[in-house]
């Protein structure tokens, strides 16, 4: 490589650093403003009213932070198929999880979102507010995370899971937890498969947080089956494993004509 091809690549590893610290900044930013009002009005406002403005709200945000990340960060996310999900009613939408990044990317297209999340994010200073505001489902339990799901599912939410539990740590797809089908066979509601491609494993579960990306960033949202719920979660389970395990890509190579 001559000189300049090694400044080219320099000033470009220090753009990718930039990134990385402006898409980090701005979610916690966005979070950080919200998070006064979103204690506030869970204090004042009836459960209904809260959490339809508290989803509306994330959703919003999430779409403002991904354009922040398409204008400013050399991110390319095709998302559109979610938004054939919008008015279809209460759905179970099951997501292979690559990246920190999945539940923003589903989110911000779906304003009655819900999402099941860990305990340590509902009781996070940053993000908990926002959260319980949404009316958002904890894990720390399987009966009440199942009873909870069906409520908010009864209400009309869309219910967003990962059903591997955690962020993939072995791809394409680590096994699966129980707890969807249970929620399915309880609640007699569909389940939506949802594909998400990366083209690197950026914020996955072996890559540090504060490693620069590799840049540009694509990522696409692709729907996949949707899965009658049946009287035998244990036979769904395995049916969905097994359909992720034959659809996931490990890592997306995107055509010249991706968007």
């Amino acid at each position: 490589m001559n000189d300049r091809g090694r400044f080219a690549s320099a000033l470009w590893a220090t753009y990718e650093h930039l990134a990385m610290m402006i898409g980090l900044g701005s979610l916690g930013l966005i979070c950080l403003i919200w998070l006064p009002f979103a204690m506030v009005l869970h204090w004042l406002l009836p459960r209904r009213l809260g959490q339809r403005i508290g989803r509306s709200v994330i959703a919003f945000g999430f779409r403002f932070y991904l354009r922040i990340l398409t204008t400013f960060c050399a991110c390319r996310l095709d998302l559109a198929e979610l938004d054939h999900l919008r008015n279809k009613g209460p759905l179970i939408i099951a997501a292979n999880h690559p990246s920190l990044l999945d539940a923003v990317l589903i989110v911000s297209r779906l304003p009655n979102a819900v999402c099941v999340m860990k305990s340590s994010l509902m009781d996070n200073p940053l993000l908990g507010a926002a959260a319980r505001l949404a009316n958002y489902v904890r894990n720390d339990g399987a009966l009440p995370m199942i009873a909870r799901s069906r409520e908010a599912l009864g209400e009309g939410a869309q219910l967003v899971m990962f059903p591997e539990g955690s962020r993939t740590q072995r791809f394409p797809i680590d096994h699966f937890t129980p707890s969807l089908g249970l929620i399915a066979r309880r609640s007699g509601v569909a389940v939506q498969t949802v594909f998400l491609e990366f083209s690197t494993p950026y914020l996955g579960k072996h890559w540090p947080l504060f490693q620069r990306p590799q840049l540009p960033l694509h990522c696409r949202a692709r729907l996949g089956r949707r899965f009658e719920a049946g009287p035998d979660h244990t036979a769904m389970t395995q049916a969905l494993e097994a359909y992720f395990r034959q659809e996931a890509q490990p890592v997306w190579t995107p055509s010249t004509h991706s968007p």
